[in-house]
């Protein structure tokens, strides 16, 4: 029956194509729609990606760190300290800054200036395309990550060089290292690496600069562990690597319209699909219905003549998912580094559900129709 099944719906061209481009549109708008998702998404917590550090530690007034800064008391990295199973803690500045290239034309840029512990530099990122983290200690010292080098350039083609110079707030800043951060901030921004003490004087003063704390469990210790008592000390609240990302997860969602129309492509998707299939399947089995009723004549028992319909629906759902796939995937291939359209699996998964819902529903259909179907057809003119 599987031969005769597949023989019956190849041997329709035209329908199966629509069947097959039903389900095809519906794949890539899916995956297109949950792609761009996750890839927004993921910039709410570039930031905790980007810098290293088991635990980090925010003001109690926020229920997340990376999009909602506030900032602490300076002597808050004392305290973190001083809580039992804390190996270290250093303070960090996170915030938005002005550059303006002088030498190439004077034109400001937003970036994201980090300031990085003036003793340690704990946190910073460690793929280094040019320079080091020790040249950071030289005067008027910054590092650019690589898309912020192109990005403030007034000509994308030639970006800055090791050694040029820029100004935020009116102070002069030098490049002695390029690095390649893992994540893209939202918006694009950029980011900017400097000591603490330099930070500050890129952007206007304020009574607080202490963006947050970051810290590290002894060996003895977890971070979960670690992170639990330091809320328990000082009140305030500390995340571990992970637990920023999902607390930065979930504030995004609720505070942003994003999750409303990624739904809203992807309920567009599967409707379209829905339809189209259904229908499109729907006439098939009525354009095939002699032929049914020749093996519903000859004996076969609908529960396999409806195997037989729901095998022929998936086969062609499948074509259509990986055509789907193939075609969202080598867009988002030939797509700009910084777009946030990212294919993974895990998505690919999420979509092959619906699109099988999407089978199921024309099987459905077509099922319907053929148990109507009366043998006797065959014998009518």
């Amino acid at each position: 029956m599987t031969a005769i099944a597949l023989k019956m719906l190849f041997g329709e061209r035209a329908k199966v194509a629509m069947l097959v481009s039903g389900i095809c549109f519906a794949t890539i708008l899916m995956v297109q729609g949950l792609s761009l998702g996750l890839g927004i998404l993921a910039t709410s917590y570039a930031t905790a990606v980007n810098l290293k550090a088991p635990i980090w530690v925010a003001s109690p007034l926020i229920d997340q760190v990376v999009m909602n800064n506030q900032p602490l008391l300076d002597t808050d990295v004392y305290r973190v300290r001083s809580v039992e199973g804390v190996a270290w803690a250093a303070r960090l500045f996170v915030g938005g800054a002005q550059v303006r290239v002088v030498d190439r034309g004077g034109v400001s840029q937003n970036v994201t200036l980090i300031g990085l512990d003036t003793q340690t530099l704990a946190g910073a990122p460690t793929e280094f395309i040019a320079g080091s983290l020790n040249d950071l200690r030289q005067t008027d010292a910054v590092i650019v990550d690589a898309s912020a080098m192109a990005r403030l350039s007034p000509d994308p083609a030639v970006p800055l060089k090791i050694g040029e110079t820029f100004e935020m707030n009116d102070r002069r800043a030098r490049i002695v290292g390029v690095v390649q951060t893992s994540a893209a901030t939202h918006g694009q921004a950029g980011y900017v690496f400097t000591t603490y003490d330099r930070a500050v004087q890129y952007v206007p003063a304020q009574r607080k600069m202490t963006t947050y704390v970051l810290a590290a469990p002894m060996a003895v210790h977890t971070a979960a562990e670690v992170a639990r008592r330091i809320s328990d000390a000082t009140g305030l609240n500390a995340f571990t690597s992970d637990g920023i990302r999902k607390s930065s997860a979930r504030w995004f969602i609720r505070n942003s319209p994003v999750p409303f129309v990624i739904g809203l492509i992807v309920g567009i998707g599967f409707a379209v699909g829905t339809v189209i299939s259904g229908q499109t399947f729907f006439t098939f089995i009525l354009e095939n219905t002699r032929h049914l009723g020749v093996l519903r004549a000859m004996g076969t028992q609908t529960r396999r003549l409806a195997r037989m319909i729901l095998l022929q629906a998936m086969v062609a759902g499948l074509i259509g998912y990986g055509l789907g796939v193939g075609i969202i995937s080598l867009v988002i291939a030939v797509a700009p580094a910084n777009s946030p359209l990212k294919v993974q699996l895990p998505v690919l998964m999420a979509v092959l559900v619906p699109v099988l819902g999407i089978c199921a529903v024309a099987a459905l259909l077509g099922i319907r129709r053929m148990a109507r179907i009366e043998p006797a057809i065959v014998f009518r003119s």
